[in-house]
């Protein structure tokens, strides 16, 4: 049997069953392909299975049932499956799948679409975007030229990641950065910081500029809120850099940035926190090796992907109505680099 501790889905039924999905999609919704007949017991079975398990068929899987392919199209603007362990994509993919099996949908990767000038393009000559009844979008940034296409074709899809430069709205599900940089920036100054730096990586996309908001907003009351543009600097570089300037706390948005500025500090001799506080903005993006526990917060990656199949099917089956936007909380990860100031380092 399943565990408790989580939805029983069509593939649960189909395990206990004996039977393929498709078998137990076409007794849920009561009928038979053409070229498939279901056997009497086959059909006991699989109905003997949904009341063991107490199984409750998701209301959009069967408003979708009976109207369209159930096919759900997944476009990354950069490659869905490096190498690292520890994939950025791989929670989305998990969450955007867990919730298309609830719903009795497929995935349809697209792979095909060429790269053009450094980025890959939904639309091309051979795309074959309507072999899908709506699209999820993945990308740190996503074309506009194309989100303003897709609106006016009225195309259903949904981008992960808070979307603004489409001409109009763009759906989407993104996460609360602003708030979740916020937060952290209201511990910074209750632990006595005043004098704080924020490392970018570039404010051009949504998702950067969002968590550059909460900054300012939050760092109001400091005594100086200083913004570093990129990562380019050495960070034996940028720790002159911020010693000149007096900083005690550093929030960065590249993860594998603050390892680095961290290993660089623990090299000079410099207590982390105390010395200097290294705050993270989000999980990494590339597989880092540390055994530092960072002060900062998750992006909700998984339900992101969840959220965004849902809002999906919704718009696909049409009756969904107004604008489809939704930021989720991050959740903030305690961690071990963000302390008081050293009150007898002289900052003068």
């Amino acid at each position: 049997m399943t565990s408790a501790s989580r939805r029983v889905t069509q593939r649960d039924i189909a395990r206990l069953a004996g039977v393929s999905q498709a078998t137990v999609s076409l007794v849920l919704n009561n009928r038979s392909d053409a070229d498939v007949r279901i056997a009497p017991e086959t059909r006991e079975r699989v109905l003997q299975a949904i009341a063991d398990t107490g199984y409750v068929a998701d209301p959009v899987a069967r408003r979708l049932a009976s109207r369209f392919n159930r096919i759900i199209g997944v476009f990354t603007y950069e490659p869905a499956f490096p190498s690292g362990t520890r994939d950025f994509y791989h929670p989305f993919l998990l969450g955007i799948e867990e919730y298309a099996e609830r719903v009795g949908c497929d995935l349809l990767l697209f792979t095909s679409a060429p790269v053009v000038d450094g980025r890959r393009r939904v639309f091309h000559q051979d795309n074959r975007l309507r072999l899908a009844d709506g699209c999820i979008l993945l990308g740190r940034e996503i074309d506009g030229t194309e989100l303003r296409r897709l609106n006016a074709d009225g195309f259903p899809y949904v981008a992960v990641g808070r979307r603004d430069d489409a001409g109009g709205p763009v759906p989407y599900v993104g996460a609360d950065y602003a708030e979740a940089v916020g937060q952290l920036v209201r511990m910074s100054l209750a632990h006595g910081h005043r004098r704080l730096a924020y490392l970018s990586v570039g404010l051009d996309a949504e998702s950067s500029a969002d968590r550059y908001r909460g900054f300012q907003e939050h760092a109001a009351g400091a005594e100086s809120a200083r913004h570093i543009p990129g990562t380019g600097q050495e960070p034996d570089t940028l720790l002159d850099d911020l010693h000149a300037d007096r900083a005690t706390v550093v929030f960065v948005e590249d993860f594998a940035y603050a390892v680095a500025l961290e290993l660089a500090a623990r090299r000079r001799g410099l207590a982390v926190p105390g010395d200097l506080s290294i705050v993270t903005l989000g999980d990494p993006t590339v597989a880092v090796p540390s055994d530092v526990a960072f002060t900062g917060f998750h992006i909700p990656r998984e339900e992101m992907g969840r959220q965004a199949v849902r809002m999906l099917a919704d718009l696909v089956d049409g009756g969904a109505t107004g604008v489809h936007q939704r930021l989720l909380p991050c959740e903030p990860v305690e961690g071990e680099t963000l302390g008081p100031p050293n009150p007898a380092v002289d900052r003068s």
